[in-house]
């Protein structure tokens, strides 16, 4: 006798449930309850993490301070009496200049690749060409 029909008490209840109609039955059954699934849990949660990790966003995290890469220079806002920090990738720390100013350039002077700045607790992994 085969697994399934001695779980659920004998033949007579194992036919019913291989039938083409019933397969199919299931089948859609299973495709909404994933797209239930899909829309109401992984959606949103996917949502939410591309508005987060969104480098096209200029981030604004702690105290509307705001960092923005051109080139070689640094245009910093809002952290007047900071510390920007420049860090390699694999931590040694680059660079460090004091925020003097409401609004501020700095020219980094460093080899091309990639970093990590840090004001305060506003952290964003810049590209330098």
């Amino acid at each position: 006798m085969h697994f399934f029909a001695e779980k659920f008490g004998g033949m007579d209840f194992f036919p019913y449930l291989c039938t083409n109609y019933n397969r199919m039955r299931m089948k859609k059954i299973l495709l909404i309850l994933s797209l239930m699934f899909t829309l109401t849990v992984a959606m949103p949660l996917a949502v939410a993490a591309a508005e987060y990790y969104s480098p096209a966003i200029e981030q604004a995290i702690d105290e509307d301070i705001n960092v923005s890469v051109t080139g070689q220079t640094v245009n910093v806002s809002g952290a007047q009496g900071q510390t920007l920090e420049v860090v390699s990738l694999t931590g040694r720390k680059v660079l460090t200049v004091k925020i003097e100013s409401p609004a501020q350039k700095v020219e980094l002077n460093i080899p091309k690749g990639c970093y990590i700045l840090k004001i305060g607790k506003v952290v964003r992994k810049v590209s330098i060409r």
